[in-house]
C-alpha cells in the first residue's frame, strides 16, 4: 500500500446558482494579462447544454482521456509516434472560435464622437487582431437558454436517450436546467501529464496538484488535446499552456481558492483524501460499470490505523492525516457515497467530485399542464423533469443505480427533516424512507448540517502544506516520471 495525499473537492449542485462569482475571482486573480482574455479556469455551464469549449465533451473529436485497449491502458489521442507526427499539426485542438475571439470596445466611438442626433455605440474590436469584430459566442453564450432546443439539442450527453424522451424534454413545459462549475480536475491519472511531449505538466508529490512547468513548456498543446475536460489552456501571447493551479499559494498560507472562498451558494468544499497509489492502474482500467465504485475504493479511510501506519511509512505527516480525518470530501464521497466524479468514463480519475442536483423531481404535470406534486417520492424519480439517464451520463459512466442511490439520499434527508419540522409526514414513513436509502438519523443529521448549517472552516478543511519540510528533506517535487508502457504516472513518493 502505497499511501499518498491528494487535496480534493466537492461541488453541491443543488446549491449553484449560477452567479459566476467563483468565475470572477478567478478571472480577476490570475487570468487578466494579455494571451489569457479567452481563458476561464472556472468557468459556469448551464446544463443540458454544449459547454465550454463548444462540445468538449465529444471525445470521437477530441480525443482525450484513456482507453483501455487490449487489456491495457492507453491515451485516446494515441502513442508517442502519433504525436510526434502531429506535434507541428494536431487535429485534435478546439480552435479559438470553440471558445470565443477575446473582444474590448473601441470606446474612441463614443468618446470623440461628434454631436449629432442619435446616441453613439463604441463597436466591438479583437483583442489579438485590433480589428472590428462581430461577436457571436463567449464562455456563457449559451447560459441559462441550454434548456432550449437551441442549444440543449447539440449536448453529447443526450445522445443516451430515446427519441420520446427527447421530444418531452423539450416540450417548453419541460424547460429546466441546472449550472455545472468545472475547474481543473487534478486527477490522479492525469491524461494531461502524459500527452506532454515536453514533460512540462508535473503532480506535485505532496498535495496532487497539477502544474505546468513555464520553463520547460514548449507549447505543443498536446496537453490541451489529451485533457478530456478541456482545463489546458494556450496563451497565444506568451506560446506557453496555463491551467488552474487551485490556488496552492493562498492555501500554502492557510487560505481557501479564490473561486471556493468567493462562492455566494456556498456549494464548495475542500479537503484532503488519502488514497492508495498502488491501485491506480488498476482502477483506471476497469470496465466503465464499475468504475465509480472502483475509484470510490481507492479512497482510504483516515481513521483505520493500519491506513495512519501505512500513510506514516509512506511519508505523509501526521498533520495531513487529521487534516484528512476532519474533510468533508470524504465524508460526501467514502462515508455517504453522495459525490460522484464528472465522465470518469474518461479514465483520469478526477479529484473532483460532484453532488447531482435534485431539481424539482416531486413535480409532473398533467393533462392540463399544471404541475402536480407526488406523494410516492421514491417513484418520482422515474418521472424527474431531467432524465436519470442523462444524469447517469454525466456522473457515473452511464451506471443509472449510482445516481438513482445518490437521489435516494438526497429525498430521505428531505423526507426525514420535513417529517421533524414540518409534520406532514409520519415518522414512521420517514424512518422507512431512511432504510431504503439505507441511511440513519445519525448520517441524515450530518448531510443536513454540512450541506445547510457547517461554517467556512468545516467546508474549506485546508491541509497544512508544510512546504519548509519538503524544502528542508531536499523533495524535487517538480520531477516525475513518465511510464508511458504502464499507462500512469509516478511522482516523488516522498511527498508529504
Amino acid at each position: 500500500m502505497d499511501v499518498r495525499a491528494q487535496v480534493s473537492m466537492v461541488f453541491h449542485l443543488d446549491k449553484c446558482i449560477g452567479c459566476h462569482t467563483c468565475s470572477l475571482a478567478c478571472k480577476n486573480l490570475w487570468t487578466d494579462r494579455p494571451g489569457t482574455e479567452y481563458m476561464w479556469w472556472n468557468n459556469v455551464e448551464t446544463k443540458p447544454g454544449t459547454g465550454y469549449p463548444v462540445l468538449y465533451e465529444d471525445q470521437e473529436q477530441y480525443r482525450g482521456g484513456w482507453i483501455v485497449e487490449n487489456g491495457e491502458l492507453r491515451l485516446k489521442l494515441g502513442s508517442r509516434r502519433s504525436e510526434l507526427v502531429n506535434i507541428a499539426y494536431n487535429p485534435r485542438l478546439p480552435v479559438l472560435d470553440d471558445y470565443y475571439h477575446p473582444f474590448t470596445y473601441r470606446y474612441s466611438d463614443l468618446i470623440d464622437a461628434p454631436a449629432g442626433g442619435s446616441q453613439p455605440a463604441a463597436r466591438p474590436i479583437s483583442m489579438i487582431t485590433g480589428g472590428d469584430l462581430n461577436i457571436e459566442a463567449g464562455p456563457n453564450w449559451d447560459d441559462d437558454l441550454s434548456g432550449s432546443p437551441v442549444y440543449a439539442a447539440n449536448d453529447p450527453n443526450l445522445a443516451v436517450l430515446s427519441e420520446e424522451d427527447r421530444r418531452q424534454f423539450f416540450e417548453l413545459q419541460q424547460l429546466v436546467y441546472f449550472y455545472l462549475p468545472r475547474i481543473c480536475n487534478h486527477c490522479l491519472n492525469p491524461s494531461c501529464v502524459a500527452a506532454c511531449p515536453s514533460g512540462a505538466i508535473y503532480k506535485r508529490g505532496e498535495d496532487g496538484i497539477v502544474l505546468v512547468s513555464q520553463e520547460k513548456c514548449q507549447g505543443w498543446r498536446m496537453c490541451i488535446s489529451g485533457c478530456p475536460y478541456k482545463k489546458v489552456y494556450f496563451n497565444w501571447n506568451s506560446g506557453k499552456a496555463e491551467k488552474c493551479i487551485l490556488c496552492y499559494p493562498r492555501m500554502e498560507i492557510g487560505e481557501a481558492p479564490a473561486c471556493m472562498h468567493s462562492c455566494v451558494g456556498k456549494i464548495r468544499y475542500l479537503g484532503v483524501v488519502l488514497y492508495d497509489a498502488d491501485r491506480i492502474l488498476e482502477t483506471a482500467s476497469r470496465p466503465e460499470g464499475e468504475l465509480v465504485e472502483a475509484q470510490r475504493d481507492m479512497i482510504l479511510d483516515p481513521f483505520d490505523p493500519e491506513v495512519i501506519r501505512e500513510a506514516l511509512n509512506s511519508g505523509v505527516d501526521r498533520k495531513i492525516i487529521e487534516s484528512a480525518q476532519k474533510s468533508p470530501v470524504y465524508r460526501y464521497v467514502k462515508e455517504w457515497r453522495m459525490a460522484l466524479p464528472l465522465h470518469p468514463e474518461w479514465r483520469t480519475l478526477p479529484m473532483l467530485f460532484y453532488v447531482p442536483p435534485l431539481l424539482p423531481v416531486t413535480a409532473t404535470l398533467d393533462q392540463q399542464g399544471n404541475y402536480e406534486t407526488e406523494t410516492d417520492f421514491f417513484s418520482s424519480l422515474q418521472s424527474a423533469r431531467l432524465p436519470i439517464r442523462y444524469m447517469a451520463s454525466l456522473f457515473s459512466a452511464g451506471d443509472e443505480a449510482e445516481v438513482i442511490a445518490v437521489y435516494r439520499k438526497l429525498l430521505a434527508v428531505r423526507i426525514y427533516k420535513r417529517a421533524q419540522t414540518v409534520g406532514d409526514i409520519s415518522m414512521e414513513a420517514a424512518r422507512g424512507a431512511l432504510e431504503e436509502a439505507e441511511l440513519t438519523p445519525e448520517d441524515v443529521e450530518g448531510i443536513y448540517y454540512l450541506t445547510a448549517l457547517a461554517g467556512f472552516e468545516e467546508r474549506m478543511v485546508v491541509p497544512p502544506f508544510l512546504r519548509e519540510q519538503v524544502v528542508e528533506l531536499g523533495i524535487d517535487v517538480q520531477i516525475f516520471q513518465q511510464e508511458r508502457g504502464a499507462g500512469f504516472l509516478h511522482w516523488p513518493k516522498r511527498g508529504l
